[in-house]
Formats: C-alpha cells, structure tokens, sequence
C-alpha cells in the first residue's frame, strides 16, 4: 500500500516543484510575507486583545493615535495585490533564467497598473453620485485583485521573456555603463508586454465586465475563494501536506502553490471586514492554518516530542525527544521526522496523518460555536509558539484553551503508537547490550612460548 502511494504521489509532487510558474507564485508570496508579518504588528498594536490597554496608549499619546498605525497595515493589507505582482514578476523572471530579473519585475507591476481602473469614486455629501477622480483605488490593489496580479506577473514576463529570447533587443556598443546597457536592452521586450495588456484593457472596456478585474474575481477568484470558505477545504490541505510529508517530501512546499493565495484572501478579507466594522467570516484563514492545525510542525508532532523526552524507556526516544523538544516549541520538527524517523514509517502514518486532520475538525467546531472567535486579519510568524499564539491570534484566550485541548488530543492519539515504538527500540538495546564481543572471551593464561 505504502509503495503505491509513493509511486502515486512522487511524480506529481516532483511536477509541482518544478513547475516554474508555480514555484514563482509561491517563492512571490514568501517574499511578501515579511511585509504581511510587520503590518500585522502595527495591527496588533492597535488592537492589542487586552483590556485597559488601548485606554493607556490614548492617555498618553491622545485620540487618534492609532490612526498612525493604520497606515502601515493599510498598506501591507491593502497592496496586497501590487507587492504580489512585484515579487511573483521577479521570481518567475529568475525562473525564466533572465538576468535583468528587476526588469522582468518592473514590466510585471506596469501592466498590471495598465488594466487596473484608473478612476476612483467617492460618496460626497449631499450629491446624488458619487464623486469621481483619477487615481487607484485600494479595492483593486488589494484582494479583489490577488489572483490577477498572479496572472498578470506571468504572462507579462513571459512576453518579456520571449521577446529577449528572440534578439527583440537594443544593443548598445561596447563601453556603454552595463545599466545602460540593460536599459535599452529592456526597451523593446517592455514595450510589447505593455502594448499586449493595453490592447486586453481596451477590449475589456467593451465588455460588460469593464474592467479584467471584475472578469478575473467574478470567474476566477471568487469560486476559488468560495471553495476556501467550505468546511472540507482545510482538513484536504492538512491531510495532502501531511501525506506528502511522510514520504519525506516537504508538504507545504507543494501545497502551498494552490492553497497559499486562498489562505491569504481570506486573511486579508477579515482584515478588511474589521476595519469596516463588519463582522469577520472566513474561518479558514492563515492564523486558523498555523496556530490550530499543527503543533511542533508537519504532522503536529510537538504532542510526541514532549512524551519522547518525558515519558520514553529506551535511550532513543529519551535523547531524540530532549534535543527535538526546544525546536518542536517553535514548530520546526525535521529532526524528528528524519531522526526518529516518521518518513516511511508505518506505524507511525496513522496518528502523524490523522493528529492535524482532529485539530482542524476540533478548531472549526470551536469556531462555529463560538467557544473562540474567528481568528482575526493579522497574520503572526508560523514559529509562535503554543498558548501565545492562539491569544495573540483570536484576541481571547480562549483561543489558548482550545489549542491546549488539540495538544492533548494529539497525545491520546500518538499515545499507543509511541509505546508501541519505544517498546521496539527498548528491545533492540536490550538486544544489543546482551551481545559480548569475541574479545572479550579471550585469555592469555594458558599461553605458552615453549
């Protein structure tokens, strides 16, 4: 069984980590990530879950202090769609092999402005219509237009791409300063990326969606963002990441090229409905993701770890979980899943795939029923620990109570295969302590010179 499913999943995994565009998008989205994190603490700050405190910062620095804050997350929230199209353009140009991996970046950012709409509108007072005026519109930078920055990075580099390839270029003669050089080098490769997405706003414009990104949210990414608000949705990401993860392949590494922009729709999405005051829906955001899903990483190991260094018999369990424990704490567990080992391991693939599958069951009936809130739009480093994260997360410390209730769960389920496999590796000791070397059977009493 476990040989046919290694050959089942081994080529699509390999397909998917190789696939350029889809290592652009992902890489594209680690990039943003930093932004995403910052943002999130100015967030945090400024809504800091703790009673008294919001109080105290405007006893001292006055009404409207957190409107400061406001600014860095708007724009790490907001622009979520314009970093995206920026970093994905440069990593799918590196992917592309092109040296001027800026310029593939560049041209990425134009031509998504290109068909963005360049006219905003604004409720006055009193008026009949709205007011409009020419500028962008966060709306269109932000989620609505996630997943048409992702295709607009590609097909815009790979028309630059393209035409780099087919000798498309001004060629400077030598001497010329190299940035020079690389910028006449860029100049017609632009220019045909550019002119392609005018020509796709203008066509567009005569349509009864107006503008691609009403075609793009209303064809594409809406249903896809449906399918993320599914109950089904999260227990299929854990378990396909899981499953990837015990034939020793990195399952986030895979997954996250379909799930990662779902995820972060639906981040950004609650984000956006608390600063509206509107109430937040998406259950399955980033936060529910990495703070109820898994403990201790891949497998939601951390449950293990701790029995391992406490509770283990043979020297193997002991030693492994004491030196796994301080790195399971922050979610890093590949000691454990290679060391152990987890990967390939067969008595271990049952509580390994089915402990984050029960978090994600537990932490979505906890949800719905309101014993915690929905996590909210902020989105913390995966390397939190248990206990803060969940507080710091839902902004209750319920959010706490409910990740020590998953941890627990964990244990019972890894309980009986632990004892099995520690019994098995205390055997084997014993085993090996029992065996004497040949050496020290011999004797020199009875040797003899004569």
């Amino acid at each position: 069984m476990m040989q046919k499913l290694e050959k089942f999943l081994m080529p699509i995994a390999n397909a998917l980590s190789k696939n350029k565009v889809l290592s652009a998008i992902r890489d594209g989205f680690l990039i943003t990530v930093p932004i995403t994190i910052v943002g999130s603490i100015f967030l945090l700050i400024a809504n800091f879950p703790l009673e008294g405190f919001l109080s105290m910062m405007t006893s001292i620095f006055g009404e409207g202090w957190d409107a400061y804050l406001g600014r860095v997350s708007a724009i790490a929230f907001d622009c979520v769609a314009l970093l995206g199209v920026l970093s994905i353009g440069y990593c799918y140009a590196r992917e592309k092999g092109l040296e001027n991996r800026i310029g593939g970046a560049v041209v990425a950012l134009v031509c998504f402005l290109i068909i963005t709409p360049q006219k905003a509108f604004v409720e006055v007072e009193g008026a009949a219509e709205a007011a409009s005026f020419s500028g962008f519109q966060f709306t269109f930078l932000g989620t609505a237009g996630m997943f048409l920055a992702m295709i607009t990075a590609i097909l815009s580099v790979e028309i630059y791409a393209w035409a780099i390839r087919k000798k498309l270029v001004i060629k400077m003669p030598d001497g010329v300063p190299p940035a020079v050089m690389e910028s006449f080098a860029s100049l017609i490769p632009s220019a045909i990326a550019m002119t392609v997405f005018f020509v796709v706003g203008i066509i567009f414009d005569h349509t009864s969606f107006e503008y691609v990104h009403y075609f793009i949210y209303r064809v594409l990414q809406a249903p896809l963002v449906g399918l993320g608000r599914l109950s089904g949705f999260e227990v299929i990401y854990q378990f396909l990441s899981t499953l990837f993860w015990f034939f020793g392949i990195n399952g986030p590494a895979v997954t996250n090229t379909i799930f990662s922009p779902i995820h972060k729709v639906l981040t950004v999405e609650n984000y956006e409905a608390a600063q509206a005051g509107l109430e937040m829906t998406n259950i399955f955001t980033a936060g529910f993701s990495d703070f109820f899903c898994n403990f201790g990483g891949g497998g939601s190991t951390l449950g293990l770890v701790i029995m391992m260094a406490f509770l283990g018999k043979s020297n193997r369990m002991k030693t492994l979980g004491k030196l796994s424990l301080p790195a399971g704490i922050f979610g890093i567990n590949e000691p454990l899943i290679f060391g152990l080992p987890i990967v390939l391991n067969p008595l271990m693939a049952i509580p390994f795939i089915l402990a984050p599958v029960a978090n994600t069951i537990i932490g979505y009936v906890a949800t719905v029923t309101g014993i915690m809130p929905i996590t909210l739009g902020v989105q913390l480093p995966w390397t939190c620990p248990i206990f803060f994260s969940g507080f710091l997360v839902t902004g209750s410390i319920m959010g706490s109570v409910v990740q020590i209730v998953q941890l627990a769960v964990d244990i019972l389920i890894y309980y009986p295969f632990f004892k099995l496999l520690d019994k098995r590796y205390l055997d084997d000791e014993s085993k090996t302590s029992d065996k004497t070397d040949e050496l020290d059977d011999l004797s020199f009493d009875d040797l003899e010179f004569d």
